[in-house]
């Protein structure tokens, strides 16, 4: 059978009847009116009488009951379509033909359905992390983002990592159109400048925190200046080395200033032991100069006195004080020696005792005897001796 048969899909009327082989697909509008009829007998609306109303034409529409009931379900589907959840630590924007409308809290909530308003959902307890100078691990190095140039002309491959939160929901969905490019170009330029700043060896060895802490607070100065609504939490410097291609050089200059630093304290551990010890000695010697010149000032002074004293004695009795000066004298030089002179008259030889043997021998006898008293020798007869007759000189030079 041809596609152009007007009867095609109805059936073949011809002598094998209705019911004949010459049948096709279903009639759609017959379809059509079997749907719409059911749901008219569905909702009540019964037929008045026994005879069936004149079918409409096959390309009409019926729009009674089914077509309303059809445009009331799409019309509750639509009005459906508005109700959306806000879940805990999340907040929900709602927009009317794109402008902000209002922020909504965590629950349930309904909204005029789209094209008339739409929602957007934020969530403000997420920690959000960045990455920059590195992807997933630090050997994932990526140099455009990590090479730094440093305050002393130097330049160091630095990669860090920032951790931020949502403080505006507001802000983050319409102040900023790709929230998470700005917060890494915001973080990439906030190192840069404070690595400008710094020195390499600072970076390197010393102020690692400080430097994360004051990028930190300059992130987030430049966020509240732009109002992104990003509130940034942490900054952590991950690896800060100097480049690979001078690694070798940079270590052996790192060397060097370790060898300077070492040598520097040797000699400041040196000059402290030498110089304290030198100060010392330096004191003690002043200190015994000071001594023995207020020794020596008080024993001429002491001198000087016992001369005046001598003098006012002499000048009563001359004899008496000259033949005392003289026998003390005598004694101080003849106190430290251990050899005695013994003058006597005689045609014998000079006689020579000795004393210090004798006396070496009786200290060494057993303990608890006295040593031997040591012989006095005898004093010559008065008109023999030369000191007698000094004497005798003197006395009759006093007398006249």
């Amino acid at each position: 059978m041809s596609l152009n048969d007007p009867n095609w899909g109805r059936g073949s009327r011809g002598p094998q009847g209705p019911g004949g082989g010459n049948q096709g697909p279903p009639d759609l509008d017959e379809l059509w009116r079997n749907f719409n009829r059911r749901l008219a007998e569905l909702f009540g609306r019964r037929r008045r009488g026994g005879d069936e109303p004149p079918s409409p034409p096959p390309s009409s529409w019926q729009i009674g009951g089914g077509a309303g009931v059809l445009i009331a379900l799409i019309v509750a589907v639509w009005l459906a379509s508005g109700f959306y959840i806000v879940i805990e630590g999340t907040r929900g924007v709602v927009l009317t033909f794109g402008r902000f409308s209002q922020e909504t809290n965590p629950g349930l909530r309904w909204r005029l359905p789209w094209p008339i308003q739409s929602n957007e959902i934020v969530n403000l307890a997420q920690v959000r992390t960045l990455e920059v100078g590195y992807r997933n691990n630090v050997r994932t190095k990526v140099l455009k983002e990590s090479l730094m140039l440093t305050d002393d002309e130097n330049i160091v491959d630095l990669q860090f990592a920032v951790q931020y939160l949502v403080k505006d929901a507001r802000d983050f969905v319409f102040n900023v159109r790709r929230p998470d490019e700005s917060a890494m170009q915001i973080a990439e330029t906030a190192m840069r400048e404070v690595i400008g700043k710094a020195r390499m060896d600072a970076i390197l060895y010393e102020t690692q925190v400080d430097v994360a802490n004051r990028a930190r607070d300059l992130m987030q100065a430049i966020h509240d200046r732009y109002g992104t609504g990003i509130l940034v939490s942490t900054v952590t410097i991950q690896n800060a080395q100097p480049p690979e291609q001078v690694q070798a050089a940079f270590d052996d200059a790192v060397k060097a200033g370790q060898d300077r630093e070492r040598q520097k304290n040797e000699g400041q551990a040196y000059a402290n032991d030498v110089i304290p010890r030198a100060r010392g000695t330096a004191s003690r010697l002043q200190q015994e100069a000071d001594g023995y010149r207020q020794r020596v000032i008080a024993s001429a002074d002491g001198d000087a006195s016992r001369f005046k004293q001598v003098l006012s004695e002499y000048a009563k009795a001359p004899a008496v004080t000259r033949e005392r000066l003289y026998i003390e004298t005598m004694q101080q030089v003849l106190q430290s020696t251990s050899k005695v002179m013994m003058d006597y008259r005689g045609a014998g030889n000079l006689l020579y005792l000795p004393l210090d043997r004798l006396m070496q021998g009786s200290g060494s006898q057993a303990g608890g005897e006295a040593a031997a008293p040591r012989p006095v020798p005898a004093e010559p007869p008065p008109e023999a001796g030369p000191r007698s007759r000094e004497t005798l000189r003197n006395r009759e030079r006093a007398d006249r």
